[in-house]
Parts: structure tokens; C-alpha cells; sequence
């Protein structure tokens, strides 16, 4: 009897400590565990607030340029034409170039220094909450030769020249008369050709029509 009682007890005695180690072991995975997780909560809380803060500035910045967009809306009329599938501006001015020449005519003048008058004053009135900054992007084309005709394939690579000077005479003669937008702070002026490409051109009888300039404005809203 006393040997069963000694037993007993000794068992107990070894269970006991046991199952406080196991306990505190547990214990301590679980701290560990919570730990951990209290951690990568806190860094998925900060990311969110990240993104948050990141698409509400995207907002702000999408809510500007709308509101610039609406405000270039005062160029459409006598000098601009919206092309709302190209999302640019296509200057109104009949210009005709002598086949081959980059010379902007006499008669042309006066609209197209009107013209660029009006693409300044719009874009300097147009108040925002936001520096912005624009692109101008004045762009020469060139017409075509009638279809089949080999000046076509000779003529590619030096139309791309051609088109590109009839746009640095516009440039030119907006400087020569004031215009000069490279002075405009937030505003900076780009010319380019596109020869006998480019996106919109009119096809057909009209293809005499894309010896003219477009007109792109594009903003951009952020730190100056």
C-alpha cells in the first residue's frame, strides 16, 4: 500500500512540472505568434495609408487636369478645332504650302500670329489649385503624292525634314512677333514633322488638306 501511494505520488510529481512546461511552452508560441501578427497588421496598415494617400493625390492631380481640359475648351472657334478622337487640337488656319516649300505666305501671317495669341492667353489664364506645366506640341505635315506615284516611296524620308521646318517656321514666326513661349514659365513649346503620316490625316480628295499644323496641349500637374 505504501508502495502504490509512493507510485502515485511520484507520478504526480512528474506530470505536474511537465505540464507546466508544456503550458509555457504554449504560452510562449502563442506570444510569439501574436507578436508577429500584431507586426504585419501594423505594416498592412501602413501600406494602406501609403496607397491611400497615393489615390487621393491621383485624384486631386485626374480633378485638375479635367478642369484644364474644360479650360482648353476656349480655343475652339475661329484658330482651333477639337479632335476629341485623337484628343487634340487641329489649327483652323487654311495654310497652303508650294509643293515642296516650308515658307509660310505672307497672307497666312496675321491668323497664325492671332492663332498663337490665343493658344498663350488660354493657357496663362487658367488657374488651378496645383502647379501645372504644359507640353505644347506643334506638329508639320506634309500631303501626299496621288497614289502610285514613286515621289511617294523616294520622297518619305525627306518629307519628315519638310514638314518638321514648315513647323520651325511657325515657331519662328511667333517669335519674331512676341511669341515667344519658351519664356512662359510652366509652358514648354515642342515642334516635330510627321511627313506623310501621322494619326487623323484626311484621305482621298483632301489629302491636300494635311499640309497644316496640329496643335497638342498636354498637362501635367505635380511639383513644378
Amino acid at each position: 500500500m505504501n508502495n502504490a501511494t509512493s507510485n502515485k505520488r511520484q507520478s504526480n510529481d512528474f506530470f505536474w512540472p511537465s505540464y507546466v512546461d508544456l503550458m509555457t511552452s504554449l504560452f510562449v508560441v502563442m506570444l510569439v505568434l501574436f507578436v508577429y501578427s500584431f507586426k504585419l497588421f501594423k505594416d498592412r496598415e501602413g501600406e494602406l495609408k501609403q496607397a491611400n494617400g497615393e489615390l487621393k493625390a491621383k485624384a486631386a492631380e485626374l480633378e485638375q487636369i479635367t478642369k484644364i481640359r474644360r479650360s482648353l475648351q476656349q480655343l475652339e472657334g475661329r484658330y482651333f478645332r477639337y479632335d476629341p478622337t485623337n484628343e487634340r487640337h487641329e489649327l483652323l488656319v487654311p495654310v497652303q504650302f508650294k509643293a515642296g516649300r516650308d515658307e509660310i505666305q505672307d497672307s497666312y501671317k496675321p491668323a497664325l500670329l492671332q492663332a498663337g495669341r490665343t493658344l498663350r492667353t488660354v493657357l496663362k489664364s487658367i488657374k488651378t489649385d496645383q502647379p501645372v506645366r504644359y507640353l505644347v506640341i506643334v506638329e508639320g505635315m506634309a500631303a501626299r503624292y496621288p497614289q502610285g506615284d514613286p515621289r511617294n516611296a523616294r520622297e518619305e524620308q525627306t518629307t519628315y525634314q519638310l514638314s518638321y521646318r514648315r513647323a520651325l517656321n511657325l515657331l519662328n514666326l511667333w517669335k519674331q512677333n512676341g511669341l515667344n513661349f519658351g519664356q512662359d514659365r510652366g509652358i514648354e513649346l515642342i515642334i516635330g514633322g510627321s511627313g506623310f503620316y501621322g494619326t487623323g490625316r484626311y484621305q482621298g480628295r483632301r489629302e491636300g488638306d494635311n499640309k497644316r499644323f496640329l496643335i497638342q496641349v498636354i498637362p501635367k500637374v505635380g511639383r513644378m
